[in-house]
């Protein structure tokens, strides 16, 4: 690989030089074309009120879009992204964005960024690029609208719009299409999904700033250009794909993205490309079954379903209109995939504990003896196949040890649970700064056919009495949800001082 901004300023001097005298020798009518940006556009409003809007806005778009929460993905797009963001040319760096990568688990071929830097790229997106240089280029051409302010130098230049209307412009802008639609159904600011889309002197602008920050990141422009070919071509016979309704192709888009990658001197193959990782993540994707679309997304808002930072199917009948969760009862989410926790986090707990749990799980029960947080469809009358439980149990023995030994013997032989096998002993640990133990048991569960992981840790009460915690998933997705249950385990607390 060969980094463009790697070398030192000797370095940087010869390279700024080679592409002066690049750009210099070009035709005067691909000049014309194709000019390197030199300046962000005229902008009225403050750099805040980008963070503020860009902020309210992407609120907005978690509470209501499918947010994909497997981490190992969203690390490496949030890789790939900080790459990125780090090769925008000096004169276009905000100090105050903050930018942050996420994947909207929709097959729809989209992407878009929100000003003050939140990016967020559809699943579709990920699964339709050749390489992961095609899918960088998407990321910074979005980047490249952020970094330049597009969203509120348009607003400026549309001055029947007032600023207190500007998040909706923005919003209609950058997501548009049926997404915007998503987010425009019972929202309270207006999110119009055709107030004002990118003008074609802002996406020449966006792509030009793309194609250097690919260069400086070491990946081949011309990805960007095929990548833009192949949003094209999944138009098809319906139309103009989402991401070019707001996006529209300046006319000159090819050529003038061939002659910055010429001009950035970046051969084929010197940059990176079809990386091993890029095709495992393909694969994470292509094997959780089938993402909705953002028009069926769409159908279940305007029908009152909200999918807050989960996978939910939205046309599956579970989810009822008036998004009251059910009660425990035996709906489990058999042959589907659970709603993944989410990244934000409440405090719950009863008298004796307190811990931070998913937001999007619930509390079944709440007695002083056993409560159960678990995602919707992981519970019912059989018990839960996905969260947490905690409680309290009476051994005839006080030391820890023996205890916690009896407690797992009573567990494995009770009615129900007689398909699972310890598959560590016990071992010593820590939880809420007291001595504990733990163990990890497996076996195929009866409610899901799948074999299903186990982890319980034990302590021991002023009171004598064994406090347990016991976490619970299928094993293949034991990685995803782990993280989860580690930040439950290291939030709790236990008040036992009485």
């Amino acid at each position: 690989m060969k980094n463009l901004n790697h070398g030192g300023h000797a370095s940087r001097r010869l390279v700024a030089a080679l592409m002066a005298f690049a750009v210099l020798a070009m035709p005067v009518s691909a000049l014309a074309q194709c000019q390197q940006v030199t300046a962000a556009p005229k902008n009225r409003y403050d750099i805040r009120e980008d963070v503020q809007a860009g902020q309210q806005a992407a609120q907005e778009a978690e509470r209501q879009l499918p947010i994909l929460n497997d981490r190992d993905i969203e690390s490496y797009i949030n890789r790939i992204g900080q790459r990125l963001v780090s090769n925008i040319p000096s004169q276009f760096q905000h100090p105050e964005f903050r930018y942050t990568f996420r994947v909207v688990n929709a097959r729809d071929i989209n992407a878009f960024s929100l000003p003050g830097g939140p990016s967020y790229v559809n699943r579709g997106m990920i699964e339709a690029a050749r390489n992961e240089g095609e899918m960088a280029g998407v990321m910074a051409h979005e980047i490249s609208h952020a970094a330049l302010r597009h969203a509120t130098a348009q607003a400026t230049e549309t001055q029947k719009y007032q600023i207190g209307s500007v998040l909706g412009q923005i919003a209609g802008a950058v997501i548009g299409g049926p997404a915007g639609a998503v987010i425009g159904a019972g929202s309270q600011i207006g999110f119009g999904a055709g107030a004002l889309k990118y003008s074609r002197k802002y996406e020449t602008q966006a792509d030009v700033l793309g194609a250097e920050i690919m260069a400086r990141s070491g990946y081949d422009p011309r990805d960007l250009a095929n990548m833009f070919r192949t949003i094209e071509r999944q138009g098809g016979g319906s139309g103009a794909p989402e991401w070019m309704s707001s996006h529209p192709n300046p006319g000159n888009r090819y050529a003038c993205i061939e002659q910055m990658a010429r001009a950035f001197r970046v051969s084929p193959g010197e940059g990176y490309r079809n990386t091993g990782e890029f095709q495992n993540v393909q694969a994470r994707l292509r094997s959780g079954g089938r993402a909705p679309s953002m028009e069926e997304i769409a159908r279940g808002q305007q029908q009152g379903r909200q999918y807050p930072n989960d996978n939910r199917n939205p046309n599956d009948n579970r989810y009822p209109n008036d998004n009251n969760y059910p009660q425990q009862n035996d709906t489990y989410a058999r042959g589907s995939r659970v709603t993944y926790p989410s990244t934000s986090y409440q405090t719950a707990g009863n008298n004796l504990f307190r811990a931070s749990i998913p937001s999007n799980w619930r509390q079944l029960g709440g007695d002083q003896n056993s409560v159960t947080y678990a995602p919707e469809g992981a519970y019912g009358s059989q018990g839960i196949t996905h969260g947490v439980m905690f409680g309290t149990d009476r051994e005839q023995d006080t030391d820890l040890q023996r205890a916690s030994q009896q407690y797992v013997n009573d567990l494995l032989q009770a009615q129900g649970n007689s398909y699972l096998r310890v598959q560590s002993g016990l071992q010593r640990a820590t939880l809420a700064g007291r001595n504990a133990m733990r163990v990890t048991l497996s076996g195929r569960s009866p409610i899901t056919g799948r074999v299903e992981t186990v982890f319980i840790m034990t302590t021991m009460l002023r009171s004598g009495d064994l406090f347990y915690m016991a976490a619970v998933a299928p094993g293949e997705e034991w990685r995803t949800y782990q993280p989860a249950f580690d930040n439950v385990i290291r939030s709790l607390q236990i008040n036992d001082n009485y």
